[in-house]
């Protein structure tokens, strides 16, 4: 219904704790927003592993017996919405296999860009597949390696992929952690109650009540086991790629990623806004919920009142029956509905967060013109979106991206605002706080420069890399 980027997966571990089971399953409510269409969770007893997956919201799926039956002091989690293969409970994750290496369970957040000429490579070998996912050829690469111990297995599977990867991978005796050398997706380390804990945002560990330590480090493994816990840099280092669309929208306010606050970057995003793309008007309403904390930056940059003019009904399900064709801008209502007296009469400034294709954009402005605004300002806290991402994010196809093929005067009118802004390249690189000469975030959407390569042939045929 909405016409944004999708989130990717959130992962969760811990090791070593009573009540894992339970505290993975806190965990994952607390990163529910970074993937809605299925979970699942894999627990072990140092004796055997203990599986439950489903598709839905994390609530939905574990019950009260569910978690009873995940015994064990070690469990893993993962929230999925489908970048990479369909969406099945086949493709919910953890994914398990059964090999020469013993008992493993993989949870993954990212996407593997050579992923299909791996697995193309694998088949002909004679290899079998029970998914469609990406994340299904790291357990097949560390199944197949003859090195003695996991983790160097781990190590070699790794060097032959390319692309973003934050791993939680579980043996019968280990919790071992892994992310990719450019640090695409965030991926932090923390305690509980003397047992360590690692999770996608550091929003995870508020819920438990966790002690945030730090990052894993791009590139870094981390080894949980009866020894304790061991780092090893064991991937060759490479230039950080941070996704900044993590803090433009995907990760929650609250959370600390990257090294910074969430909120106070898209609060930035919004002050920079203001200086870039002032406008004269009576009120700035944010577009919710990612566009609240940037409403609020350019709000009191501009001196401008802020006001909750579009209020968001949280409890939209994933399936409904649509109603007939007589009842009119049903598709956004469903999600929005305006305030009339804060809009009537006023100026009103819409403050979001991205315009991907277009088509919400144009009904949010028809729906406050609706409610009686004299002038509809949008004002887009980031560049305008000119590439997919390969790297873990579900996005349209770059023919599908308005800004990709018109110019932001056509933009403007398409979606029949009064006037159009989007913050600059530079303004949303100093508000998330790189000011260096060598940036440490991955800006492929906005700029259309990747730091990885994949199969340029597919790019130019403006269709998704096939994972």
């Amino acid at each position: 219904m909405f016409d944004k980027f999708r989130e990717e997966c959130g992962i969760f571990g811990v090791y070593k704790h009573p009540d894992a089971a339970r505290i993975t399953y806190l965990g994952l409510y607390a990163l529910q927003h970074r993937g809605q269409e299925s979970a699942g969770m894999v627990s072990t007893d140092r004796h055997r592993l203990f599986a439950c997956k489903g598709m839905g919201h994390v609530a939905d799926i574990f019950t009260e017996a569910h978690l009873e039956e995940l015994k064990g002091d070690v469990a893993i989690g993962h929230t999925r919405y489908s970048t990479a293969g369909d969406s099945s409970v086949k493709n919910a994750q953890p994914i398990q296999v059964k090999c020469s290496k013993g008992d493993l369970a993989l949870c993954h957040n990212g996407n593997l860009v050579n992923a299909q000429e791996i697995r193309n490579l694998l088949e002909a070998e004679g290899s079998i597949f029970w998914s469609t996912s990406d994340s299904e050829v790291i357990l097949h690469l560390i199944a197949r390696s003859h090195q003695l111990t996991i983790e160097e297995a781990i190590q070699e599977a790794l060097l032959q992929i390319t692309g973003a990867y934050s791993l939680i991978i579980l043996t019968q005796e280990k919790m071992i952690v892994v992310r990719d050398p450019r640090g695409f997706r965030p991926l932090c380390f923390g305690w509980l109650d003397g047992s360590p804990v690692v999770g996608s945002e550091t929003c995870a560990f508020d819920l438990i009540d966790a002690e945030f330590e730090r990052e894993v480090e791009p590139g870094e493994m981390l080894i949980f086991s009866e020894n304790g816990v061991e780092s090893r840099k064991m991937l060759p280092p490479a230039q950080s790629a941070f996704c900044i669309f993590e803090y433009v929208y995907f990760s929650r306010p609250d959370s600390q990623i990257f090294g910074r606050s969430v909120y106070q970057s898209r609060y930035q995003l919004g002050v920079y806004l203001a200086q870039e793309q002032p406008v004269e008007a009576d009120i700035v309403v944010p577009i919710p919920d990612s566009g609240v904390a940037a409403a609020l930056g350019f709000a009191r940059e501009s001196g401008l009142q802020f006001e909750f003019g579009l209020i968001r009904n949280h409890y939209v399900g994933r399936t409904f029956i649509e109603p007939k064709q007589s009842i009119r801008h049903f598709g956004v209502r469903i999600k929005l509905n305006p305030v009339d007296d804060l809009l009537n009469g006023k100026r009103v400034v819409l403050v979001d967060d991205s315009i991907v294709r277009g088509t919400t954009s144009r009904k949010i402005v028809k729906m406050v013109r609706s409610a009686g605004a004299r002038e509809v300002h949008m004002r887009i806290s980031c560049p305008p979106t000119i590439s997919p991402c390969y790297y873990g994010v579900d996005t349209p196809t770059k023919r599908e991206l308005i800004a990709a093929t018109h110019s932001v005067e056509e933009i403007c009118k398409y979606i029949e605002a009064d006037s159009l802004g989007y913050l600059s390249h530079d303004g949303l690189l100093r508000a998330c706080g790189d000011l260096e000469k060598q940036p440490r975030f991955c800006t492929a959407c906005y700029t259309g420069s990747y730091p990885v390569e994949f199969p340029n042939a597919l790019v130019q045929l403006g269709d998704p890399v096939p994972r």
